[in-house]
């Protein structure tokens, strides 16, 4: 299918910066999901995949294809580049047959050698060598066919959109997308408008499609549980800004920073300050919770002080970049500057003092619900203000 690179890709409404210098490549056959917060900028670098948003800098590739540069001025549109969107809102023709509105797509195809093999899949001489032409009402056929059979939609073929559930729209939305053939199919929250026991089905049925059709598949959300469920790796961003790219469970175990630790998991993580150093054995010696000291081996034998060293370094070369970018003729600073994360901890009596600037010996201990343990004889005492116990 494709191979989608992104350089340096921005995307910018005077100061505003809906995306800032990403870099991303999604592999061949992938189910990509971009994650975050409403308006960190996941729709628009979606848009700007697809052709739908022109990118205020940078390079595009699907299939090692140029789709868009600014240096050279490359901006193939949306109908060339061979990508199949899939909204939120279904977009179907009211005034159409299920039938009508899966060969809509297929009947405006002009393409070099475009045809439909026995299988019922629309293929193209991608070299250009052959004629233009447009597919037979035969042809046509054979596409629906197969992608209603995919989608198992079959038996809906004469009804009208409005005849049909929230669910059998997102699946003739889904066939529609499908026919054409697409090198990448792209979706938009396309779940939102359905109920929970629905978009538990649809979850499984993406899935399934996903392996069925070897297609690329990159899908916005702001659900984490569904990033969580159906991508192979996860791209989260904020305020424009790409935090981690990495398969689930690694953005789960592993999280980057503090705000990528936060947003992924339900429950979300618990949050405790604590004071302390490193000593030579690469054991941590903390102090929690005020008066509690503990003791904690990282694993893999990480060392603080080479972490230090290490975002030092990453953080001075940020820095070049930002003055070497500076430097350019009309650049526009950012006004949505990124911030340090505020990371909450609830605490039964809270005031408003300020928080002193932390330190190289101050720490945040990141613990996830699941490994909370509570019983009468605990090594720390609580109280429980919500909850029932188990």
């Amino acid at each position: 299918m494709a191979r989608i690179e992104l350089k340096n890709v921005t995307k910018r409404w005077g100061g505003y910066y809906a995306v800032e210098h990403l870099d991303l490549t999604i592999e061949d056959n992938a189910f990509i999901t971009l994650l975050g917060p409403s308006g960190c900028g996941k729709t628009t670098t979606l848009r700007m995949i697809a052709g739908l948003e022109t990118p205020t800098e940078g390079r595009i590739t699907i299939d090692g294809v140029p789709v868009f540069d600014s240096d050279q001025g490359i901006n193939i549109p949306p109908n060339k580049r061979r990508v199949g969107f899939l909204f939120q809102n279904y977009a179907l023709w009211p005034n159409m047959t299920v039938y009508q509105n899966i060969a809509f797509g297929l009947s405006n195809i002009n393409d070099p050698g475009a045809a439909v093999n026995e299988k019922g899949e629309v293929v193209r001489d991608e070299t250009g060598k052959a004629p233009t032409r447009k597919l037979t009402k035969e042809e046509i056929r054979r596409a629906v066919d197969r992608v209603s059979a995919i989608v198992k939609i079959g038996q809906f073929m004469d009804r009208y959109p409005s005849e049909l559930s929230g669910g059998q729209q997102q699946r003739v939305a889904i066939a529609r997308t499908l026919a054409p053939g697409p090198r990448v199919l792209f979706m938009d929250e396309p779940l939102s408008n359905l109920d929970a026991k629905l978009r538990l089905e649809m979850r499984s049925e993406l899935q399934r499609l996903h392996l069925s059709t070897g297609s690329t598949f990159v899908y916005v959300t702001h659900d984490q549980m569904e990033a969580m469920t159906l991508a192979t790796r996860i791209c989260l961003i904020d305020n424009g800004v790409l935090q981690q790219y990495d398969e689930p469970l690694t953005v789960y175990n592993r999280p980057n920073n503090l705000f990528v630790a936060d947003f992924v998991g339900n429950p979300a993580v618990n949050f405790i300050e604590a004071a302390g150093s490193q000593d030579e054995s690469g054991v941590l010696n903390l102090t929690i919770l005020k008066d509690i000291k503990a003791s904690f081996l990282p694993s893999g034998g990480m060392k603080i002080a080479d972490w230090y060293a290490r975002d030092d370094q990453e953080q001075a070369e940020a820095r070049a970049k930002h003055d070497q970018r500076a430097k350019r003729p009309g650049y526009v600073e950012k006004t949505n500057k990124d911030t340090v994360f505020n990371y909450t901890i609830a605490k039964a009596e809270d005031t408003d003092e300020a928080r002193p600037a932390p330190t190289r010996n101050d720490f945040v201990l990141g613990v996830r619900p699941e490994f909370i343990r509570i019983s009468d004889d605990g090594a720390i005492e609580g109280e429980v203000f919500s909850g029932k116990p188990r």
